[in-house]
């Protein structure tokens, strides 16, 4: 009957082939020939079980920022070789407002109700390029509590926006937006549309792109009870 030995420094015998880890091995009985092979190097760690079983720790929570315009006209962190932004905009269509959009007056039987002009388009390329310079949104920047932008149009926004951009030491690269609305088509408009939003930006016109979709009658955007808008956006270092 095997029993379980002591380990001896007779039962210990180094392995000589191996060069990375110190290795032995153990005489793991008295009269069988078995063997048991450890390894082990001086760099590995160990940790208990109850360290690898207890909670990471708890993430600081979020906090408001409060924006200072002053502040913002410095270049970001990092002055990556590019940075991309995405900015998405919504409001509800009523009666008695003008459809503006990308700074052009769309002929329609409501338009955007907003603090401002609502031009949906710019509101949502404003977005892209401030989330591409790591700054806080539209909203915070220009609040609706502020009545000094009560109908103010979008284009003061934009211009800020391209301000900081410039500042900040880029320049944009290209832009894709999308338009979702159901009414009215916005074909015999998308060519104005993408021109005044290129002057807007100081960008040429090849590398501003718009396309519309309809929300195939589904919803509020569906119902031609809203718009919508998304915006992509490529910063390049000037």
């Amino acid at each position: 009957m095997a029993f379980a030995s002591p380990i001896f420094a007779s039962s210990i015998t180094p392995n000589s082939t191996t060069k990375s880890k110190t290795s032995f091995f153990i005489n793991h009985s008295i009269s069988s020939t078995s063997y048991r092979f450890l390894s082990f190097s001086p760099t590995d760690r160990f940790h208990s079980l109850d360290s690898l079983r207890s909670p990471p720790p708890a993430l600081p929570r979020a906090t408001s920022i409060d924006f200072d315009r002053s502040s913002a006209a410095g270049a970001p962190a990092r002055l990556l070789p590019f940075r991309v932004g995405h900015g998405f905009d919504l409001h509800r269509l009523e009666p008695g407002y003008p459809l503006i959009i990308g700074g052009i007056d769309i002929p329609h039987d409501r338009g955007c109700e907003a603090h401002s002009d609502g031009d949906v388009l710019l509101h949502c390329v404003v977005d892209a390029i401030l989330g591409a310079l790591g700054l806080p949104d539209i909203g915070q920047i220009f609040p609706d509590s502020d009545p000094k932008w009560k109908g103010a149009p979008s284009s003061v926004f934009i211009k800020e926006a391209v301000r900081l951009m410039h500042e900040a030491g880029y320049e944009i690269g290209n832009l894709d937006a999308t338009l979702i609305l159901q009414r009215p088509k916005l074909s015999p408009h998308k060519e104005a549309i993408r021109t005044n939003l290129s002057e807007l930006l100081g960008a040429d016109p090849s590398v501003v792109n718009l396309k519309a979709k309809t929300h195939e009658k589904v919803d509020s955007l569906g119902e031609n009870r809203s718009i919508a808008a998304h915006t992509v956006v490529l910063l390049m270092r000037k």
